[in-house]
């Protein structure tokens, strides 16, 4: 099941309002660069921010995603005729002799079961040129960032075309290395309300790096996030021959 923000047309068509702080994203254009990355492979595009950003910066960009709602989004943006669109999932992917993959955001942690974990690496393993290189981020579990999730306060965005519309984070469930929460949002201009459901695992780096090496990547680098210090893991891996 994918996550209503994701995936309804009405959410899916705000969700670049509420995540407006993409800092995060100049550090995988220099990642790009400094690979040398010609094509490239986001996985998990969404809305298609940096699949977008990549292309108008000359990469050639494959952006995949299952939720059609937010490809939706993505293709309407200036630049999106640059990207070549996918709808699925990383685990059946055509062969593209992709430079790079990416994962942005919380991609990498919304694969619950190893099982599931596996075989998306495997999926964007046979994507990637030999020696090709996957980097992505996620939150180090350490950091406890439910914990702030839980004493967020309510948001409100004024949305062209849509009007205000409030956002609320409540944390629903910690089951580590699991944690669920829900995104409720009223609409003010017609009243209606509208929640998402999400659940990420926190995986530790020991384990990360576990997997990679056994479906088959060799971990280069780990770094920090630049935008966000101390509180992700940013991954740099290599296809193995």
């Amino acid at each position: 099941m994918l996550d209503a923000i994701f995936a309804h047309p009405r959410l899916a068509a705000i969700y670049d309002a509420f995540d407006d702080d993409r800092g995060d994203l100049a550090a995988y254009l220099t990642v790009a660069g400094e690979l040398g990355a010609r094509t490239v492979l986001d996985v998990g595009c969404g809305t298609g921010s940096l699949a977008v950003l990549l292309a108008r910066h000359g990469h050639a960009v494959v952006g995949v995603d299952p939720a059609g709602a937010s490809l939706d989004v993505a293709r309407a943006k200036d630049g999106a005729d640059r990207v070549r669109w996918l709808h699925g999932d990383a685990t059946a992917l055509p062969a593209l002799d992709a430079d790079l993959a990416t994962m942005t955001g919380n991609v990498a942690q919304v694969f619950l079961t190893d099982t599931d974990w596996a075989r998306t690496l495997h999926g964007i393993r046979a994507a990637l040129r030999p020696h090709g290189h996957l980097v992505f981020e996620t939150r180090r579990p350490e950091r406890r960032a439910w914990e702030e999730w839980a004493t967020t306060a309510p948001v409100t965005r004024d949305v062209p075309g849509v009007g205000p519309v409030e956002q609320h984070l409540h944390v629903t469930g910690v089951d580590l290395p699991l944690v669920s929460f829900r995104h409720t949002y009223r609409f003010l201009a017609d009243g209606a309300v509208l929640t998402s459901d999400s659940t990420l695992r926190f995986r530790d780096r020991d384990e990360v790096e576990s997997s990679l090496a056994t479906n088959g990547y060799r971990v280069l680098d780990v770094r920090q996030a630049p935008d966000r210090p101390d509180r992700e893991f940013v991954f740099v891996a290599q296809r193995s021959p």
